[in-house]
């Protein structure tokens, strides 16, 4: 019935409980997630996920926020996007939250770095045409305008993706929309503070919503504070459907039919 869009079950904390996990989604109605790479290291782990259950996949990327890990180059991308079961390229994007904390007090001139390592991922994710997981905070004007650059504005032939765990604002919203992608909404959607967010909630187009956890990060309430996991998405949809006024069966079906389209999986 509900689809996690994207979930970190190659984390330590969320692997050593894996069967736990599955017992959990399979009775919250939970029935396929998407496991997602943040590291080249990292990638064999999150792959062995999607080889080894078969309502899991995986994608490859480097995470925008990772340093002193193997640097991506298009060629190691495309070779691993073309394993079984990889249906998507990232989590990729820009992460300028926490540049005064960094090593060296870091300035957005100094992080061309993750600029050109996102431009790799979206020319990898072109050259395969498979969508792009996309991680933007606190960048978002330079997370649209690289995409645009690269080709990125939805017309065929474009990689198009999803802005994953989506905090920015409506203009933000509107102007992914506009290049095609597809917005998903986590656990932050049920915050007591989260009001701004779930007014763009209510006016992205069904047919580009997506639903996810995150996890381990950013339990829905009532498990905020929590560690997170798959079994914990029917709570965002939930929030979802309050917001848009449907029932949950309704936003289970649409944001599954979406999850389908995106990534070329086959419907249940």
């Amino acid at each position: 019935m509900f689809v996690d869009s994207h979930c970190h079950l190659s984390f330590p904390e969320l692997a050593s409980r894996l069967s736990e996990i599955r017992q959990a989604m399979a009775q919250a109605t939970v029935d396929r997630a998407l496991c997602i790479c943040t590291t080249l290291e990292e990638f064999e782990a999150v792959h062995a996920l999607a080889m080894g259950y078969d309502n899991f996949w995986a994608t490859v990327g480097v995470h925008p926020d990772n340093e002193g890990v193997t640097e991506p180059v298009v060629q190691d991308l495309v070779a691993r996007s073309g394993r079984p079961r990889v249906v998507a390229i990232g989590e990729t994007g820009l992460d300028y939250y926490q540049m005064d904390e960094r090593k060296g007090g870091q300035t957005v001139a100094d992080l061309d770095w993750q600029r050109e390592r996102f431009r790799v991922h979206i020319r990898a994710a072109r050259q395969v045409g498979k969508p792009l997981v996309i991680h933007t905070r606190a960048a978002s004007a330079d997370t649209v305008r690289i995409l645009k650059e690269e080709g990125e504005d939805g017309s065929p032939g474009c990689a198009g993706g999803v802005f994953h765990c989506f905090t920015e604002t409506a203009e933000v919203a509107r102007a992914a929309l506009d290049l095609g992608f597809h917005i998903s909404f986590s656990g932050i959607l049920t915050f007591k503070s989260a009001q701004d967010l779930r007014d763009v909630a209510a006016f992205v187009p069904l047919d580009r919503l997506l639903i996810e956890t995150d996890s381990p990060y950013l339990a829905p309430v009532p498990y905020r504070g929590k560690t997170n996991n798959p079994s914990y998405v029917p709570f965002v949809a939930r929030q979802l459907a309050e917001v848009r006024q449907l029932a949950i069966e309704d936003v289970a079906r649409h944001t599954s039919t979406n999850f389908e389209r995106l990534f070329g999986i086959a419907p249940l």
